[in-house]
C-alpha cells in the first residue's frame, strides 16, 4: 500500500475494486487486524487498531472463501462461534440461517459441503452477530442465483439500517446494485474514491462496468 488516506462512515456502502494485485486484500487485512501497517494508522470508532482485538467484535467479514475445520458439522461450527464470541454481541441475527434452511444440512460435516453451501454458513457467521461494519469479499460467488438474491436483499437492508458496508467484487453488476460509492486501487494506489451516480455522469454510462472500462482506458491512455 502507498500512502493510503480513506475515511469510511457508517451508511456508507463502497465498493472496493481494481486489478488482481492492486492492494484490495491487503487493505481488508489492514483492517481486520491480520496485517500490521509498517507506517501510518488505522482507526476504527477513534480507536486504533494496531496491537488492539476488540475493534473486531464490531465487524462481519465474509471471505471469498471460507476455511473451517473438515470434520466440524455446520451446527458445531455455528455452536462454537457463539460460544468465542460470546459477550461481544447482544443480537443474534439469524435471519439468514433460515432463509438459506442452514438447519436442514445442519448436521453435515464442513468436508462435505459444496462451495456454494460452504458460502451460505459464511453468510450466516458474517451477519450473525449483528456488527457494525460489514466487509464482503466476492459475497455472491458460487451461490446460485435465487441464494444470490437472498444475499443482496440481506446487504441492503443492513446498510438501510446504517451499517457501513464495504464490498469487493469482479461482478460489477452487484457492485451497482449494492454500493453508492467507489473506490479504485492500482498498485497499492487509490486511483480514484467518487459516488457511482459520479462515475456515469463523467463518463456518459449507464451500466458502472462500461464507466469504469471508460476511465480506466482514459488513465492508460496517458500514461502511454
Amino acid at each position: 500500500m502507498d500512502q493510503l488516506t480513506l475515511e469510511f462512515f457508517k451508511g456508507q456502502s463502497i465498493a472496493l475494486i481494481g486489478p488482481n494485485g492492486s492492494g484490495k486484500t491487503t487493505l481488508i487485512k489492514c483492517l481486520l487486524g491480520l496485517v500490521v501497517p509498517s507506517n501510518g494508522s488505522i482507526s476504527i470508532g477513534g480507536t486504533d487498531v494496531k496491537g488492539a482485538w476488540l475493534h473486531r467484535s464490531k465487524i462481519g467479514y465474509m471471505p471469498q472463501i471460507g476455511r473451517y475445520p473438515d470434520n466440524i458439522t455446520v451446527m458445531q461450527l455455528l455452536n462454537m462461534i457463539k460460544e468465542i464470541r460470546k459477550g461481544t454481541y447482544t443480537h443474534l441475527d439469524e435471519e439468514l440461517l433460515h432463509s438459506f434452511d442452514i438447519y436442514r444440512f445442519g448436521n453435515k460435516s464442513m468436508r462435505s459441503l459444496s462451495g456454494g453451501m460452504r458460502q451460505k454458513v459464511s453468510a450466516c457467521l458474517t451477519f450473525m452477530f449483528d456488527p457494525e461494519i460489514l466487509i464482503l469479499d466476492e459475497p455472491t460467488a458460487g451461490l446460485d442465483p435465487i441464494s444470490a438474491e437472498i444475499l443482496k436483499g440481506k446487504v441492503k437492508a443492513e446498510k438501510e439500517k446504517g451499517k457501513l458496508v464495504i464490498i469487493t467484487s469482479h461482478i460489477l453488476s452487484d457492485l451497482e446494485e449494492l454500493t453508492e460509492e467507489v473506490v479504485y486501487l492500482n498498485e497499492g494506489k487509490i486511483v480514484f474514491f467518487k459516488k457511482v451516480a459520479a462515475i456515469k455522469a463523467e463518463t456518459d454510462s449507464v451500466h458502472l462496468s462500461k464507466a469504469i472500462a471508460r476511465i480506466m482506458e482514459k488513465q492508460y491512455a496517458l500514461e502511454n
